[in-house]
Order: structure tokens, then C-alpha cells, then sequence
């Protein structure tokens, strides 16, 4: 299984976010990295892969077969896009929200078996107590924990998941983003994950992709791409890159 894309042009009237976008294969099992300034395109792109935007031009292809091909409820099928944003009805519950996702696009008669999923999906998540309270009702880093959840109980070619740290406290980031990869590997599936945090792509991704002012800038593996200058002139900082005491890629950014 392998994700590409080419030439991809998005417009909202006169603004134009993506200019000639596209990347080289992301391959199965992996975790791609998307990372960039803010107002980047990097939602844009999520949303132009999942087909929910428009495309002037240029194609997203899955195993060499064009998505455009598919109507929206197929395209669905193959991709799960978790939106940087979380809405629900408030009067729903946790365990409501994550029990749709996991009915969405497969009918909605509900079986033991579904009810025990979401249960055990909850569990994992570490939110199980949280499966009664009311989704609006939850703090913005209990909300993005329930969304993460709702993606991964789906079963999907490709996970797109926008920023799905930003809400959370160190040791949540480390947990979801570990689940996460651990699920790309399982499931053999690819994976890509928004991020701003730099020591996050570099501790957990396999493959990174730069995006900035629209254009994929760079793309490669993590030592390769946060070691390029355009990381420095994208951000507007200073970067420095070196091993921490276990071999990791360390990644320290300074304001000029």
C-alpha cells in the first residue's frame, strides 16, 4: 500500500493555498511527519487527500489508483481524517461519539461486539472513565484524546490526523503519539500526522514532509529534512539539530 500525490492546486476564490503540491511515496506501516509554519496549507492538504476540498488540479493516488475516481462515501472508506478541530452535539456522550465512528460507513445497527470495541477502545485511550460524560462538557485536551479515539477505532488504508497533540500535556503527547504509531505498524497502514512540535516528528516519525507557503518544500527522513536549511527560512528561526543521551534526534529552535 502506497500514498502519492501530484500537482495538487487549491483555491477558496481569489487566494490560492496550494501551489503545485504533492510528495513521493508514503509507504504502509510507517508514520509521515507533516510539518510547517502556521497557515502553511497543512490542513488544506489533509483535506484535499481526503477529497472534502476541491482541487484545481494534480491527483492523490492509493496503490496507483486515482482517488478522484471515488465518490466521496469510497474515498471515506479508504481514508480517516481527523480534523484539527472537534465538534459534537453536547448531548451526546464519550462513548456515543466513538461508537458512530466505529458505525460510520457500515450501517448503524449496533451489535455486542460494537459495544464491547468501544469499550476496550476507550480502555486503551486511558479516557474509560470519561465514556459517560457529555462531549461538551470536556476540557480541549479530553475532547482531542476522544477524537484520536474515533479515528483509531476506524479501519482505514490512510489515517490523517491534524495536530492531534496540541491540546495535551507532555506525557499525553508522548502516549498518543506512541498509540498512534504503534497502530500504523499493526494495521500495516500509513499514517500522517500534523505537527509543530519538532522533537515529536523526530522521535516518532519515519518520513517528514515540509510544506510552507503551500509548496511541499522538503521530504524525506527526519535527520534529512530538520538538518535542511529550509527548516530554518520556513520557521523563521535558528535550528539546531544532534543526538540526546539515547541516540534520538534532538531538535532546538532559537527566535532570532
Amino acid at each position: 500500500m502506497s500514498l502519492t500525490a501530484h500537482g495538487l492546486r487549491v483555491s477558496f476564490g481569489a487566494r490560492t493555498v496550494l501551489s503545485d503540491t504533492g510528495f513521493d511515496m508514503l509507504r504502509a506501516g510507517q508514520l509521515t511527519a507533516l510539518i510547517g509554519p502556521n497557515a502553511a496549507g497543512k490542513s488544506t492538504l489533509f483535506r484535499a487527500i481526503a477529497g472534502l476540498v476541491r482541487t484545481d488540479a494534480g491527483g492523490v493516488h492509493l496503490d496507483g489508483r486515482d482517488l478522484s475516481e471515488l465518490s466521496l462515501q469510497k474515498r471515506l472508506k479508504h481514508i480517516c481524517f481527523m480534523p484539527q478541530f472537534f465538534t459534537a452535539n453536547a448531548a451526546l456522550s464519550v462513548f456515543d461519539v466513538v461508537l458512530m465512528a466505529q458505525k460510520q460507513l457500515a450501517g448503524w445497527r449496533v451489535s455486542q461486539n460494537d459495544m464491547t470495541a468501544v469499550a476496550r477502545a476507550l480502555n486503551d485511550a486511558g479516557i474509560g472513565h470519561l465514556a459517560n460524560a457529555n462531549i461538551g462538557e470536556l476540557s480541549g485536551g479530553q475532547s482531542q484524546m476522544v477524537s484520536v479515539c474515533q479515528a483509531l477505532i476506524r479501519r482505514s488504508d490512510v489515517y490523517l490526523f491534524d495536530e492531534p497533540t496540541s491540546a495535551l500535556d507532555l506525557r499525553h503527547q508522548l502516549d498518543v503519539m506512541g498509540r498512534i504509531k504503534e497502530a500504523m505498524v499493526a494495521r500495516n497502514a500509513i499514517g500522517v500526522v500534523a505537527l509543530h512540535d519538532l522533537n515529536l516528528a523526530a522521535r516518532f516519525a519515519d518520513h517528514i514532509l515540509l510544506i510552507g507557503s503551500g509548496e511541499v518544500l522538503a521530504q524525506g527522513t527526519p535527520d534529512k529534512v530538520l538538518s535542511d536549511p529550509l527548516i530554518a527560512q520556513s520557521y523563521d528561526v535558528t535550528i539546531q539539530t544532534g543526538l540526546g543521551p539515547r541516540e534520538e534526534l534532538n531538535v532546538h529552535a532559537y527566535a532570532d
